[in-house]
């Protein structure tokens, strides 16, 4: 799930033709402008956009000043969208950051890369689905996902009783935060405690103990539970991650 089965760049271009790709394609303009033109309509993009173009999606892309940009490809992304958005990067350029350091790994010679790669996967998409602005959250959504990046390292939150105090059904809730950030209430809890444990994780020297410790600051109560569901995200041990992530 959002594996990186490509990443390349494009030096001063002006137009690319029409193609498709079997995986979801997002493209970050890192020079100039053009549009990319679809089958419905185009799509204009300058520096710090993002154009991301879901699977088997005829498109070209044209420039009369060129650009250049960094095209990532991710096959089983869990992206909500069925047509093509674009999103813009913010003043810090923070996607920007996650595209180049996805590249260089991508491209390079170091060993156990892969799970290197699969957290940029991760990182991207998420990136994505949290800065698409083209409508604004429902008030609901917005406070419950205040109410979990307020609470998410906290082990003693407990998510369902916050979602059952909302004067909504709890099903109503949970396809509508779904509808609007592309996971549910608990899978986007899940997925903060992940991406913090993750980066605590790189920082290196983490034994038995200290797995334990980066667990219960990353919100889980029980070691054993906190290795499950991070060996599900990452597809191994949270030891074995540090270990490869250490070579």
């Amino acid at each position: 799930m959002n594996d990186i089965s490509y990443i390349g760049r494009n030096l001063i271009t002006f137009a690319m033709h029409r193609h498709t790709h079997d995986d979801w394609e997002l493209v970050y303009c890192t020079g100039g402008g053009g549009q990319f033109i679809f089958e419905d309509g185009t799509v204009k993009y300058s520096v710090g956009d993002i154009v991301i173009i879901p699977p088997k999606t005829p498109h070209m892309n044209n420039s009369e000043e060129g650009f250049t940009n960094i095209h990532i490809n991710i096959s089983d992304a869990t992206l909500p969208f069925k047509e093509p958005v674009m999103i813009t990067d913010d003043s810090d350029r923070h996607i920007l950051t996650a595209f180049s350091d996805a590249f260089y790994y991508f491209n390079s010679k170091i060993e156990n890369k892969r799970l290197i790669i699969a957290a940029f996967g991760n990182l991207i998409v998420n990136y994505a689905i949290a800065f698409h602005s083209t409508k604004p959250l429902r008030d609901v959504v917005g406070m419950i996902k205040s109410d979990i990046m307020e609470h998410f390292t906290d082990c003693d939150y407990k998510l369902d009783e916050y979602l059952k105090s909302i004067p909504f059904s709890y099903d109503y809730l949970r396809k509508l935060f779904k509808s609007e950030m592309g996971m549910t209430p608990h899978n986007y809890l899940n997925s903060l405690r992940m991406q913090m444990a993750e980066k605590m994780l790189c920082m290196g020297g983490a034994g038995e103990q200290n797995i334990s410790q980066i667990a219960y600051v990353c919100g889980f109560s029980e070691p054993l539970y906190f290795s499950r569901v991070f060996k599900k995200y990452y597809g191994c041990s949270p030891k074995n991650y540090a270990s490869k992530v250490d070579k």
